[in-house]
């Protein structure tokens, strides 16, 4: 009956290995993928950087998401050679042509004064609750960080605004700012689920930082009490790194996308009316702007508020909730977004349809003959209105 040691020696015999010094060589010289099987609580003490991490036991059911690339070079490591050249040989089973062990593992490269760092980790409590997330391949702890990282700045707490926060702090999102400066209003429960009964008449910030930071205490919830405008715009969008639109009237729409171009934010819009919504990722001089879609406004008599036509209650809850997918989407660099597409959802019919739009060569905003970007304000071109 075969030992520990004989299992070992048949693995060293077929697979390759490396030395710490010839592998240093390899992470200087860049295009090489190290992979770390240790446990997670030996990572969290320190790893080479940007090394991929994969416990020995969840490799053969999970390396292939992480590694989808067979041909690419690795360097698999442990603390001592031990796990590294057994997980080298199950990899080449698997079809990895390309893949070697550290000899002496992680433990010699420390001690020979190479480079490591103490990575950037989920606490357990961490783990737990985004396990889901960690299970997606394309998402996994380091997308998670990443989220957890990300900063985030909606564009009211109501009707959209309201599950496209509520999804985005679930998920993660490190920071959310929210700027709005109305109270809650009874009218207003029947589609922004922030709020509730007990909140009336308190500033809707609050009411939506007390909701979400009952949700997930990893959130910091940054609330902005003002009106929007030409003066302070500038000012609050700076830092972040994707802004949810869910305001309802043209002149704001305006104003923040002449400013997210300056600032080269990208803006998840969303937009609803009685039983129907779109929603579309504007990404700065990668993709068409407001201003492509729409170069001018109509008039007031033309773009009924809500308030006027009336919506029904679950549609911002679809249409927020698609934004909170784009946004997650765009912090990742998941899947496709909806940049230089328009997607259109008819409740009635329950149909989703998808348009192209194009960035406009003449438009005065992105357009490549146009000139400076003003920030103005437009409260001139119609009436506010409020979703």
């Amino acid at each position: 009956m075969a030992t520990p040691r004989d299992l070992l020696n048949e693995a060293k015999a077929s697979i390759r290995e490396v030395d710490h010094g010839d592998a240093h060589a390899l992470l200087e010289r860049g295009g090489v993928v190290f992979l770390d099987v240790r446990e997670p609580d030996e990572y969290e003490q320190g790893a080479i950087p940007n090394a991929v991490h994969l416990p020995r036991g969840h490799l053969e059911f999970q390396v292939e998401g992480k590694l989808p690339d067979k041909a690419s070079p690795i360097v698999v490591y442990c603390a001592g050679g031990v796990r590294s050249a057994f997980a080298v040989k199950t990899m080449q089973d698997l079809g990895y042509s390309d893949v070697q062990s550290m000899a002496g593992g992680f433990n010699k490269w420390k001690d020979a004064g190479r480079p490591w760092a103490a990575p950037e980790t989920l606490s357990p409590g961490q783990r737990n609750r985004y396990q889901r997330h960690l299970l997606l391949p394309e998402v996994g702890e380091a997308g998670q960080l990443k989220l957890l990282g990300s900063k985030v700045l909606l564009l009211g707490a109501g009707g959209l605004g309201s599950p496209a926060a509520l999804y985005l702090a679930a998920a993660g999102v490190g920071t959310i700012g929210i700027i709005d400066m109305d109270v809650v209003d009874e009218s207003n429960l029947q589609r922004q689920i922030l709020h509730n009964i007990d909140r009336i008449g308190d500033r809707k910030v609050d009411s939506a930082k007390k909701t979400l930071t009952a949700l997930n205490p990893d959130v910091d919830v940054v609330t902005y009490d003002v009106r929007l405008g030409a003066d302070n715009i500038l000012d609050i969008i700076d830092g972040y790194d994707a802004i949810v639109d869910g305001t309802d009237n043209f002149p704001t729409r305006y104003l923040v996308n002449d400013a997210s171009l300056l600032k080269r934010i990208p803006v998840i819009h969303g937009s609803i009316f009685r039983f129907e919504g779109q929603v579309t990722v504007f990404d700065p001089y990668n993709g068409p702007c407001y201003r492509c879609l729409i170069p001018e406004p109509p008039p007031a008599e033309l773009a009924p508020s809500c308030s006027e036509a009336g919506v029904l209650g679950v549609l911002p809850g679809i249409v927020g909730s698609i934004q909170a997918i784009e946004t997650i989407k765009v912090l990742l660099g998941l899947g496709d977004p909806l940049i230089g597409r328009l997607l259109s959802y008819d409740a009635l019919e329950e149909s989703f349809r998808t348009f192209k739009v194009r960035r406009d060569p003449g438009c005065p905003a992105c357009g490549p003959d146009a000139g400076d970007i003003v920030i103005a304000e437009y409260d001139e071109l119609c009436m506010p209105h409020r979703h």
